[in-house]
Order: C-alpha cells, then structure tokens, then sequence
C-alpha cells in the first residue's frame, strides 16, 4: 500500500480560516483607509473654495478713498525715498521727455476682478490704483550706487519686503523692487550706469474713487482720478 502523508500546514482547517480572517480584515482596512483619504480630499476642496472665494470678494472689497488722498500717499513714499537716496536737486511737477529728462507725474490704472478661479481679467468699475513716478537726469555712480545700498537697508529696516534687488556693473542697470500690503503697496527703483539716469516710482493699493456712482452711463476711467491731482515739487528735507 503507498505510503500515508500527514496533511501539511497548509491544509489544516483552522489556517484556512486564519487567513480568510486575515484577508478581510485587509480589506476592511484598505476600505477605511480609502475612506479616510476620501475625507481628506473633500476637506482640501472645501478649503480651497472658501479661499477662492474670500479672494474673489477681496478683489471688490475696496475703501473709498479720494484722488487727493492716494496722491498724497504714493508722493510720500517718493519723497522719502528720495531723501534716503540724498538727491538735492529739486524736481518741478511734469515731464518734458520722459525717460530723458527729469519727471514728476502721478497717474492711475484699473483694478481687476480675477473672478471664483482667478482667471477672469475684469475691471472694477470705479476703482483705481494711484502711482507716482519720478526720474532724475545725470546722476553719477558716485551718487546712485550708495544712495541705492542706503535705500535697500531702510526699507527692510521699516518692513518692506525686497522682492528683488541688483546690482548691476558695466553695461547693467541697478534696480530695487519692495512690497507691502500683500504686495498691494509696491515701490520700484532703475538707475542705468551708461544714460545716469535714475527711475523710481511708488503704487498704492487699489480704491473705489468717491466721486463715481454706479449707475451712469459712462464706464469708469482711472485717468479723471490722475487728471484730478498734481504732485507738488520733489526736493530735498520736504517735511
């Protein structure tokens, strides 16, 4: 008679049931766990809709704050600027040829809506972002180049945000970019080596202007809220 084999571990009753146990526990864990991961993409989704939204309504959400006021703001920050970088020549209100000669002009653009996603470009009827520039003529290294350092140190020092800053050399502008605000309040400053001419400019965050009424007409231009104000002269120790 052929020899009897003992049945292997394999075989027995009881390891066959262990491992459909085990098997199901398996599965009922990768089914909480699938679970666990469906939570935690509803609650991401949900974040990121809140915030879309609380940055759509940010976009419209806006002071009203008169010309006037704004103007001021934006020509402070240029003239502290200017007294930081030691200029002593004083700067008469206009432009004769711009990017050549001496400026001292504010203007003001719109304000856009990037809608729920971001990716509307909409203006927002009455409102608009006040911005002065300036610019001096035959400015030396001698002067552009400490005076810039000087400026670059302050305003990290009063807590603006340098989102770039360059120093250039033969043939390269020097430049320095700050921001505020959440990037709202913004002031840029170019000196180019080879021309000596120095650029520099301070915006301020967007606005509704007082004086526009929803309703009308006409759609809004940021330019009546320029054409209604002038800068007064940049010079030197301006209190």
């Amino acid at each position: 008679m052929p020899e009897e084999t003992a049945p292997t571990a394999a075989d027995t009753p009881a390891d066959t049931a262990t491992a459909a146990g085990t098997a199901g526990s398996g599965a009922r864990s990768l089914g909480l766990g699938c679970l666990g991961c469906a939570g935690v993409l509803f609650v991401a989704v949900v974040a990121l809709l809140i915030r879309l939204a609380w940055n759509a309504e940010d976009a419209t959400d806006l002071p009203r704050v008169a010309p006037e006021e704004m103007a001021d703001r934006v020509f402070g920050h240029s003239q502290e600027a200017y007294d930081v970088l030691g200029f002593t020549r004083t700067v008469r209100p206009g432009a004769e040829r711009v990017g050549v000669s001496t400026q001292n002009t504010v203007d003001a653009g719109y304000c856009y809506d990037g809608g729920l996603l971001g990716l509307e470009d909409k203006t927002v009827d009455g409102a608009y972002r006040m911005s002065h520039s300036w610019a001096v003529d035959h400015v030396p290294a001698s002067q552009a180049v400490p005076g810039l350092r000087r400026l670059h140190q302050r305003l990290k020092d009063d807590g603006w945000e340098v989102s770039s800053y360059r120093e250039g050399g033969k043939g390269k502008d020097w430049s320095l970019y700050v921001r505020r605000d959440g990037e709202d309040e913004r002031m840029s400053f170019t000196w180019d080596p080879d021309q000596q001419y120095f650029i520099g400019g301070s915006t301020a965050p967007c606005a509704y202007d007082p004086g526009w009424t929803d309703g009308g007409t006409d759609s809004y231009s940021p330019g009546d809220a320029a054409r209604s104000v002038r800068p007064p002269a940049l010079g030197p120790g301006r209190p």
